[in-house]
């Protein structure tokens, strides 16, 4: 990830692999083909196609310009954006999980602008990975841009890589949590947080 520093609007981008788009769209079609299915059917014929787009929507992260204002009240309560959207993929199995993160943090001499918690969460969200490193990145990010004087994130999301196959556990839900600085070690502060984000389950 890289940081282009503007003021204090970075612009936050991070570099992908060069998607060779023939060359998935091939790798589709023997894919698909190898699973017995006919492509010469007409609701089949574009499929690989829209695969591929569909796979590169949800592995590209888009650019988003982190916007920073003073926080020139000291407001030094919890800052708390919750039940914002969830999409992601599971590394294991590339399919999908989705839920919702919950995102705190008690601010130090800057305070975020609220729209971009949501870019942020959607930054992260947008590559194969674990839920686990996902909140972790996420929490990661927030305390390095913003150095606040305590940062939490929780994620409730539902793995379609075990609803849909193998355990086939419906209605299951994967809950992980990060923390640092005072919402870490302040056990007030950590109990304030949790008990808000569970009140939203």
């Amino acid at each position: 990830m890289t940081v282009l520093e503007r003021d204090a609007r970075p612009r936050i981008a991070t570099a992908g692999p060069e998607v060779d788009h023939p060359g998935a769209h091939r790798a589709a079609v023997d894919l698909l083909t190898a699973l017995g299915l006919d492509l010469s059917v007409e609701h089949l014929a574009d499929t690989p196609r829209r695969m591929v787009d569909a796979l590169v929507e949800l592995t590209s992260p888009p650019e988003f310009e982190l916007t920073t204002f003073p926080n020139d009240d000291e407001y030094d309560e919890l800052v708390l954006v919750e039940d914002i959207p969830v999409r992601s993929l599971c590394e294991h199995h590339m399919l999908p999980f989705v839920g919702v993160a919950h995102v705190g943090y008690l601010p130090g001499e800057r305070i975020l602008g609220l729209s971009k918690f949501a870019r942020m969460v959607d930054h992260h969200s947008r590559r194969p990975q674990t839920q686990e490193r996902l909140t972790k990145r996420i929490a990661d990010h927030l305390r390095r841009a913003l150095e606040p004087r305590g940062v939490g994130v929780v994620i409730d999301a539902q793995h379609t890589c075990m609803s849909l196959r193998g355990a086939r556990a419906t209605g299951s839900r994967t809950l992980t949590s990060a923390m640092f600085g005072q919402l870490r070690d302040d056990a007030r502060s950590r109990a304030e947080f949790l008990d808000l984000t569970r009140g939203r389950r």
